[in-house]
């Protein structure tokens, strides 16, 4: 077998992988949520359905916002709200076109970062100086709707730009 169709075969089988991770990771995290309500279960509900967040962040008025990223793989970043009194006050899903609209010129990254949560990849561009963080996203119901939201930083770590586009992994089957 030629060099080029083993690469095909590995490059699909990759592919076919990563889709296979994000139908579990979606189903698993839906069934999480179904079993959380909101002003009713605990930190300790979230923490045994999703387990550490990737992140910790401050919320307003004592509340604790996790982070539980489903980059690279998946198409979902969640972002928890813990009330001051222990309780789930929110469960969002924050890779959006409506929260990437919000993502603004002159923005810092850890703003950006707090509202989408960990990017599926960073790719910095030194004879730039520009640095792109990537998430992946569904723009519609089917995973054929996959998109890449980029988000285009200057040397100060200030977005320059924002765009998306259609996944390339997609271009791969």
């Amino acid at each position: 077998m030629s060099y080029s169709i083993l690469g095909g075969l590995r490059a699909a089988a990759r592919g076919m992988s990563i889709c296979m991770l994000a139908v579990l990771l979606f189903a698993c995290d839906q069934q999480n949520i179904n079993e959380l309500e909101e002003g009713v279960s605990t930190e300790a509900d979230v923490r045994q359905r999703f387990g550490e967040p990737e992140a910790v962040w401050d919320g307003a008025d004592g509340a604790q916002v996790y982070e539980y990223n489903r980059q690279p793989a998946g198409h979902r970043n969640y972002m928890i709200t813990i009330g001051p009194e222990g309780k789930m006050a929110a469960l969002r899903q924050v890779l959006t076109p409506e929260n990437f609209a919000r993502v603004q010129a002159g923005m810092a990254m850890e703003e950006v970062r707090r509202m989408l949560g960990k990017p599926m990849k960073i790719t910095p561009y030194a004879l730039k100086n520009e640095i792109h963080h990537d998430w992946r996203y569904l723009d519609g119901p089917n995973d054929s709707d996959s998109k890449i939201f980029t988000v285009v930083f200057d040397a100060d770590l200030r977005v320059l730009s924002t765009g998306s586009r259609r996944d390339p992994a997609l271009d791969k089957y």
